[in-house]
């Protein structure tokens, strides 16, 4: 019964409440600065380059699992119905990075400015930056099952925006970085990019190829893949869990940050579905193509985003705990937007052509 409940609604338990995990950790995290400093004092003696071996570790086993389900043989397809991928590129890397911008610029700056420092809200925007460069390549692989989204059509989605990824997402946070009168070392950008998706993205494309010519695509999808499922997770909390050891004074010092953080970070979410789910109804695309489209835009590459902030700003910087926050509002408000989609597909073509 379990099994049959969890493929029904398409997501697990523990993946479903993913956000009180993630509070949880938190609160541990925060303990374990306060109460066993040692802890967070010891693992901060492992970095190289700005970056923490451990937390390295826990972020691979996140992030490779998830290259593992992009099959780039769907490039194939990408001709057949190219509008979706269009609106999906055109979100991604030519609006959601500078509105993600304007928005956290809005309200860290202006609205919150007599709240926040501004040498806080300078890091605050930099892990808002970080999060609107980064669409998301795994979790939207849920959303879109929840909406009987196309399958296929997401896989090409999702594998041509990881492409794009490798070549925009340096540039764009630089860009942005800069103009927010942060010095960017390259370098260490570069790398962080090359660590935590070149190579997992190579990993995850030869592991699958190899096991699906040993054991067959079946195999690798219904037994391989699920093996992977917690370990993903688990490294996720335990990442958390460390980040915010790291960050247990600032936290104390300004509980109030993580929900003015939050605010523009969820404007932002709900901004980017919007003006994607709302031009797919104009263009009259099929609703298992718009509502994945959205969802894409909608979410981000958090593991990506908390790996750069850290290698660029190292583990105990505010700029981490921005991305954090994102993590921790990502889950909620995209089940809501889960729910707006349903609710809205008769207003796509009933024919669906994807």
């Amino acid at each position: 019964m379990e099994k049959a409940k969890k493929i029904e609604t398409g997501i697990s338990f523990f993946e479903k409440y993913l956000t009180i995990w993630v509070a949880a950790c938190m609160v541990a995290g925060i303990l374990i600065g306060r109460y066993l400093s040692f802890i967070p004092d010891f693992l901060g003696r492992f970095e190289y380059a700005n970056v923490s071996i451990p937390i390295a570790v826990l972020i691979w086993l996140m992030i490779y699992p998830m290259m593992m389900k992009v099959d780039f043989s769907s490039l194939k397809n990408v001709g057949k119905s190219p509008q979706g991928l269009y609106l999906t590129w055109i979100v991604n890397w030519l609006i959601k990075p500078f509105s993600m911008y304007g928005i956290a610029y809005l309200f860290f700056f202006i609205v919150f400015k007599t709240l926040i420092p501004a040498e806080l809200a300078r890091d605050y925007l930099a892990g808002a930056i970080l999060l609107g460069a980064a669409p998301c390549t795994a979790m939207v692989f849920v959303w879109s099952h929840l909406t009987k989204g196309n399958p296929a059509y997401t896989v090409v989605q999702v594998a041509t925006n990881n492409i794009i990824l490798l070549f925009a997402f340096t540039p764009i946070v630089a860009l942005l970085l800069g103009v927010s009168g942060i010095s960017i070392p390259w370098d260490t950008l570069i790398l962080s990019v090359v660590l935590f998706v070149v190579i997992p993205l190579a990993g995850g494309i030869i592991t699958r190829m190899s096991v699906i010519k040993s054991k067959g695509l079946d195999y690798f999808s219904g037994t391989f893949l699920p093996k992977f499922s917690n370990i993903t997770i688990g490294g996720l909390l335990l990442t958390l869990v460390i980040i915010f050891s790291f960050q247990g004074q600032i936290i104390l010092k300004n509980p109030l940050h993580i929900f003015l953080i939050a605010i523009p970070l969820t404007i932002q979410t709900f901004f980017i579905f919007t003006i994607t789910y709302v031009a797919a109804m104009k263009l009259k695309m099929s609703h298992c193509v718009a509502a994945p489209a959205g969802m894409i835009g909608a979410s981000n590459f958090f593991e990506l985003a908390v790996a750069a902030a850290i290698a660029l700003f190292g583990a105990a910087s505010p700029v981490a705990l921005a991305t954090i926050v994102g993590v921790l509002v990502e889950v909620p408000i995209m089940l809501t937007l889960v729910r707006i989609a349903n609710k809205t597909r008769h207003r796509f073509p009933a024919t669906e052509k994807a």
